[in-house]
């Protein structure tokens, strides 16, 4: 239960348990109106985020969203933006997309212990990124010995502010960065 500890700060707080978050839109991007597309951040099997052996996730605690069980250890960008968070321990990222979605990916569950080991970042908090750009390599080999599950949770962190409309894709196999895990729009 130390990750939700630790997630549950990263809302709260700008700055915690080695993560930055910045909050809302910045000035240069305002908040847009519209709609658009959220990518599969990796390859794998997707399933409902109810099915996610962790209560933070499968109980919406952190929004709304989806999980995948990775077949390989490459995560890209779900979409166009601005990364806004990346832990320390690089076991998970968040994204403000150009429509003011803040998405979170979490790779595996209680890989926030492994404090780093079989991750590697390419990008750093701040950086603009385009959809399917390479974000986070993991080895899944060390995660699914070492943590509880390599699934992948991707919850839009900001969805209980009632912002945004989302149309869910029906679980199956994605493809990173070409498979639409949801269409959100704006109300």
């Amino acid at each position: 239960m130390e990750f939700v500890a630790d997630h549950l700060k990263d809302i709260a707080s700008p700055q915690t348990a080695g993560a930055v978050r910045k909050k809302g839109p910045t000035p240069e991007q305002g908040t847009t109106s519209g709609s658009e597309q959220i990518y599969a951040p990796v390859s794998g099997e997707m399933v409902p985020l109810k099915n996610v052996p962790d209560p933070v996730f499968s109980q919406g605690m952190m929004g709304e969203g989806v999980a995948i069980k990775p077949a390989d250890g490459t995560f890209v960008a779900p979409a166009a933006g601005e990364i806004v968070q990346l832990g320390e321990t690089k076991h998970a990222y968040g994204i403000r997309t150009s429509l003011g979605e803040e998405i979170l990916v979490h790779i595996g569950l209680d890989t926030v212990a492994l404090k780093g080991e079989g991750f590697t970042a390419h990008v750093k908090s701040g950086d603009r990124v385009s959809a399917g750009q390479t974000i986070i390599t993991a080895d899944l080999s060390i995660i699914r010995e070492k943590a509880k599950s390599d699934i992948t949770s991707i919850v839009v962190t900001n969805s209980m502010e009632n912002k945004f409309i989302f149309d869910w894709s029906d679980p199956g196999k994605v493809e990173a960065g070409k498979t639409i895990l949801f269409e959100s729009q704006t109300k």
